[in-house]
């Protein structure tokens, strides 16, 4: 199991991040006016939405298991789940207040926060077994969608027939699958000894894996700053 962070990890949250905002953008602009509404919801983008949702999921799976797949530092692991946890309250709070009609209840950092707490189950588990459950966990909504699952305190499962209004929705199933997908990689990769086999990062590393360090601040502040800029430059533009 290798030790500190790995820089090629860091700099896949790095890319991540970046097509992170680069579709906050277009979401931005459509919520302004200035792309026809419609765009980020449909076609290529939305697909992209879905991998980048996909892509956190599964680096949270991979980094589970860097970071207790040979032992839980249970110190740490309640620090990071408590600190994911409360930035999806926050989030949670933020857009109730500022857009109450589709705040966010169940988004991406929830869904990292639910995956931090099943994966846990799969951290020894048969790694056929976990890919598995994941495969099961993938198609779940459409073999068990039920109206009895429409009620506001189980929408967080993804199995209800109708989904309240909101502007970011990961819920457990099948948003599980990809973080389960990401233990089964980090495990195999420490198997193999992928992570000592694999080449040295460029130099300028340590600036690209910056942003993956930090990715949870980057994810917090990210969209006031882009919805400021947008609305000035709306502003001088008339």
């Amino acid at each position: 199991m290798p030790t500190g962070r790995i820089l090629w990890v860091d700099m896949a949250r790095t890319l991540a991040l970046i097509c992170m905002v680069v579709f906050h953008i277009v979401t931005d602009l459509a919520l302004f006016g200035h792309i026809p509404p419609h765009t980020p919801v449909t076609g290529g983008w939305a697909v992209f939405s879905r991998l980048i949702a996909g892509s956190f999921l599964f680096l949270a799976g991979l980094s589970l298991v860097l970071a207790h797949g040979a032992h839980i530092s249970w110190r740490s692991y309640w620090r990071r789940l408590a600190t994911i946890l409360g930035a999806a309250g926050l989030v949670t709070l933020a857009t109730w207040i500022a857009i109450p009609d589709t705040f966010v209840y169940f988004g991406i950092l929830h869904s990292i926060a639910a995956a931090g707490i099943v994966g846990l189950c799969f951290l020894r588990a048969p790694v056929w077994l976990t890919i598995m459950a994941a495969g099961f966990i993938y198609v779940a909504p459409d073999l068990l969608r039920d109206d009895v699952f429409n009620g506001p305190w189980l929408l967080w499962l993804g199995l209800g027939t109708e989904v309240r209004p909101t502007i970011d929705y990961e819920p457990v199933l099948p948003w599980l699958a990809p973080a389960l997908m990401g233990i089964v990689a980090g495990r195999l990769a420490v198997t193999c000894d992928l992570w000592q086999r694999m080449p040295l990062p460029p130099p300028g590393s340590a600036v690209l894996a910056w942003p993956g360090r930090n990715s949870l601040a980057i994810y917090l502040i990210h969209q006031p700053v882009l919805i400021a800029i947008i609305w000035a430059g709306t502003q001088v533009l008339g």
